[in-house]
């Protein structure tokens, strides 16, 4: 097995449109949530999401091509993009040797329902040819690839809410065996349109409260369901004797990943938390690390099934030392960004593995009992990581968590 590390990073959040301004908005509180501006809400019970804002696909395609793709993929490659910028690997690796790891929940949701708005006011001959290629959810991976040239494996994922995540880890095994030199990994997202937030509150998913502050408030007993968020995340994984003999400059190691599944319902997590502990362990298996140099990036989606149950499998995972390890939830700041939360967070995990700073759980104000454990409420603190998990559970059941240490 042959050592991955990571030597690129790109993101569009809630939070700023680059990662230093994420990061920033992560270590100071920044509140991502706020009213939404996409559509008229005063029929909908659902008022609050975390769209990206202040955004220019301009930046980094032209209109034609703009026009000719949704927004999940203007996300991606302007994500995609800083990453290949940061990593300067370009031009330093062979075509077939550069796969392409990238994924989507939804896939083009806004598309999907523009074009089928279109069909009943103005009939089948009206629908756009670029439907299709617009709104499938392979196409964040399949522009990347031909953007970058990259013409190695080109996979497109999609686990639900574990979808980032499972890119990621999916690339760094595909890096470890051979089968490719470096990987642009991770997922985009942008669902926030009358019907994704129509059909997420109708299943019981979303919170319907209008305070910003207290709406996406991961393992506080107040918690009502998941506010919803939108962007994308880039990652360019690379093989390590590949990046050190190009001279980049590296972040942190992949030490490890862990997927399974709970095979118990499309929607709710096992509350038994055996699977999705069986992510986090198999994760951390390769690591010798003590409890206090752990920083674990929580799922922390603000449900209550959610957190309880991820407290569970934190302490199935760690046992006793459950309680030593320092947890947050960005989600609390970013709100949820579906398949693309997990490629998110795990820049957040890396860039608090760098700096040794612990991004905080904003909101957090009463106690559950189910859920007792350091989730670092309302402000960053300083500590000495060694190593940091990133976890994901998505809908289906699917579980993912990677593992990211220091070189």
């Amino acid at each position: 097995m042959r050592r991955v590390v990571v030597t690129g990073l790109g993101a569009v959040t809630p939070l700023g449109n680059d990662v230093q301004s994420f990061w920033e908005g992560l270590k100071n509180g920044k509140n991502g949530i706020d009213r939404i501006t996409r559509f008229d809400t005063a029929e909908y019970r659902v008022k609050l999401a975390a769209e990206v804002r202040d955004f220019d696909v301009r930046d980094y395609m032209d209109k034609m091509e703009a026009k000719r793709t949704d927004l999940f993929v203007h996300y991606a490659i302007a994500a995609a993009t800083q990453a290949m910028e940061d990593s300067a690997i370009s031009g330093k690796i062979e075509a077939e040797r550069l796969g392409v790891y990238f994924g989507s929940g939804i896939g083009g949701f806004e598309t999907f329902a523009g074009g089928h708005k279109t069909l009943l006011e103005k009939g089948p001959a009206r629908v756009s040819p670029h439907f299709i290629p617009m709104m499938i959810p392979n196409m964040g991976a399949g522009n990347i690839a031909i953007r970058f040239g990259a013409k190695g494996p080109c996979i497109s994922l999609s686990t639900a809410c574990a979808t980032g995540t499972s890119a990621i880890g999916e690339a760094y095994r595909t890096i470890a065996a051979g089968y490719a030199d470096a990987v642009i990994a991770g997922g985009s997202e942008a669902s926030i349109t009358p019907l994704a937030v129509a059909a997420f509150t109708n299943c019981m998913a979303l919170t319907e409260s209008e305070d910003k502050d207290a709406a996406s408030i991961p393992f506080d007993k107040r918690r009502s369901g998941f506010v919803m968020g939108e962007g994308a995340a880039a990652l360019i994984l690379e093989e390590y004797e590949h990046a050190v003999a190009r001279g980049a400059n590296i972040y942190a190691e992949i030490a490890g990943y862990g997927s399974t599944c709970d095979a118990y319902h499309v929607t709710a997590p096992d509350s038994e938390a055996v699977m999705s502990a069986k992510a986090i362990a198999d994760a951390k298996a390769g690591t010798d690390v003590v409890p206090r140099a752990i920083y674990f990036n929580a799922h922390g989606t603000s449900t209550p099934m959610n957190d309880k149950t991820e407290t569970r499998a934190l302490k199935n995972a760690f046992g006793e030392d459950a309680c030593k390890i320092h947890i947050s939830s960005t989600k609390s700041m970013t709100a949820h960004l579906l398949g693309a939360a997990g490629a998110v967070e795990g820049i957040a995990s890396i860039l608090a593995l760098r700096d040794g700073i612990v991004p905080p759980t904003i909101g957090y104000q009463e106690k559950d009992e189910e859920c007792d454990l350091n989730y670092t409420p309302n402000k960053a603190v300083k500590a000495d990581l060694q190593l940091a998990l990133s976890a994901s559970l998505g809908f289906g059941g699917h579980n993912a968590c990677v593992a990211f240490g220091k070189v």
